[in-house]
């Protein structure tokens, strides 16, 4: 395969992975304005910094809408990092102290509670509007 033809060798840890991505995914539920707040600052530097690249404005106001559509995109998929960032440090943090199966349910645990209150939180918004 790919990895057999690299004149290095790397071994990837699947339960560090793992783990980094439950607690990520946990803490972004648990962080979802946190994430949202992220999100927005991203796609609105995202289209500041690309209106410079414009020198003539009909240009610009042509491609708007996908450009705008395109920014937002990677502004939501890039507003994840930092959660994964933290859940990484939450995760060997964890290990470190206490060991890997103590990392993973633990994760599981913050991941269940943060669906359950995002639900909940979800749910007040609704009845409020």
């Amino acid at each position: 395969m790919l990895i057999d033809s690299l004149p290095f060798q790397f071994s990837l840890d699947k339960v560090a992975i793992a783990g980094s991505a439950l607690w990520a995914l946990g803490l972004y539920l648990t962080f979802a304005t946190l994430g949202q707040w992220v999100s927005n600052g991203l796609n609105r530097w995202f289209n500041f910094a690309e209106r410079s690249l414009y020198m003539s404005e009909e240009e610009f106001e042509r491609t708007r809408k996908g450009r705008e559509s395109q920014n937002a995109f990677w502004a939501s998929v890039l507003s994840i990092v930092p959660f994964l960032i933290v859940g990484f440090l939450l995760h060997y943090g964890i290990e470190g102290g206490l060991g890997t199966s103590w990392s993973i349910s633990l994760s599981l645990i913050v991941l269940m509670g943060s669906g359950i209150y995002e639900l909940g939180r979800r749910n007040s918004q609704d009845a409020d509007s």
